[in-house]
């Protein structure tokens, strides 16, 4: 099959994970690269390989760009999807989708209307590990699910990001910067969620930067940096979920963060921010947790979801890094700040669940057990 011509919009620090990757994977071919500053697209060609470097407008006209991935600011996602949409191009973004309820479901419409497809990130739960956990649990190794527990507690991005202000304005928040691993993860594993309900608060304000090059200034914060969400999935498991930007130091398990619970055993799923690490299970019968090993048959790493994409077009079958999945869980972190506002649940339209990934599907370089 020909490769998936891809352009790059966006060449910060998320982008190098995706040239890198892209190289190892042949479905998918990294043709040009923009951003903002001319500059840095130009460096990020010359670094990675990237036959162009051009302009925005330009990389959206270009015949040699089947498919954009928006690596911008999550308040540009919407802008630049429909950009591409409208250009006739298929998009990929970074998560989250949008930043409203409204803007993700114009993306979905606008890419319906045009016949192309939407994507978006976290691509994570395609990695060995996790789709081993999901192979775990519809075998009925851990009988049937009952509940699920997801925990994400750090001090906040000012202590290491170059421009960390964003991630305390509206659209930002430990919930819509790190959620989206984790509700992704729950989604793959559990199926849709169906209801939401959430508690907020803002615990640490003003913020002070301690990362070069703004050491010393100030963020005022202006969204809630600690999230407890609780969640019903149309299976009848009741899930928690805490994020947090204000926990000085860690006390939760960071190597297996997602505990999933079930009638006959329980399973310890690794960090969703990732595409592999350990899995633990315990059961009824061996209750000392025990590491289920997993055969790495294909590369982990970010352009997973963009591989899929291409295979999905060739077999004019579904994706499953898909903008679909990006809404139902955008409407899950929405749902539980404006649950938190109001005092109400709040039920999630969207509900959807990927298909797994057959282990065959996915060319590139083996990586041994």
């Amino acid at each position: 099959m020909n490769p998936l011509r891809i352009g790059v919009i966006g060449c910060g620090n998320i982008s190098k994970a995706y040239f890198t990757k892209a190289k190892e994977l042949p479905a998918i071919l990294i043709t040009a690269c923009a951003d903002l500053d001319p500059a840095r697209a130009r460096a990020a060609a010359e670094q990675h390989g990237i036959p162009h470097a051009l302009s925005v407008d330009a990389l959206l006209a270009s015949d040699e760009v089947d498919l954009v991935l928006n690596l911008t600011i999550p308040a540009a996602h919407a802008e630049v999807a429909l950009k591409a949409i409208a250009a006739g191009k298929h998009t990929y973004a970074e998560k989250p989708l949008a930043l409203s309820v409204a803007e993700g479901r114009s993306i979905l419409a606008a890419a319906k209307a045009k016949g192309v497809r939407v994507g978006c990130a976290p691509d994570t739960f395609l990695g060995t590990s996790h789709q081993a956990c999901r192979r775990i649990i519809e075998e009925g190794r851990i009988g049937r699910p009952v509940a699920a527990t997801a925990f994400m507690l750090c001090a906040g991005h000012e202590s290491w990001h170059p421009d960390p202000e964003f991630y305390y304005k509206p659209g930002g928040g430990p919930m819509l910067d790190m959620g989206p691993y984790y509700l992704t993860a729950l989604i793959n594993l559990l199926g849709p969620i169906t209801r939401v309900s959430g508690e907020t608060t803002i615990a640490i304000n003003p913020r002070t930067i301690t990362s070069e090059k703004k050491r010393g200034q100030t963020i005022d914060v202006e969204t809630p940096d600690h999230v407890t969400g609780s969640m019903r999935f149309a299976s009848g498991v009741i899930g928690t979920i805490v994020t947090s930007f204000a926990c000085r130091a860690r006390t939760y398990d960071g190597t297996n963060p997602i505990t999933i619970y079930g009638t006959e055993g329980t399973l310890k799923v690794p960090d969703p921010n990732g595409f592999e690490g350990p899995i633990f299970i315990s059961t009824l019968s061996e209750p000392e947790y025990k590491p289920v090993e997993v055969e790495k048959t294909y590369p982990n790493g970010r352009s997973l979801g963009l591989a899929d994409i291409a295979y999905a077009l060739r077999d004019n079958t579904a994706h499953r890094a898909s903008g679909e999945l990006a809404q139902s869980v955008l409407e899950a972190m929405l749902g539980f700040l404006e649950s938190a506002r109001t005092g109400k649940h709040i039920d999630i339209t969207s509900a959807v669940q990927p298909e797994p990934l057959p282990t065959d599907l996915i060319e590139g370089v083996a990586v041994a057990r």
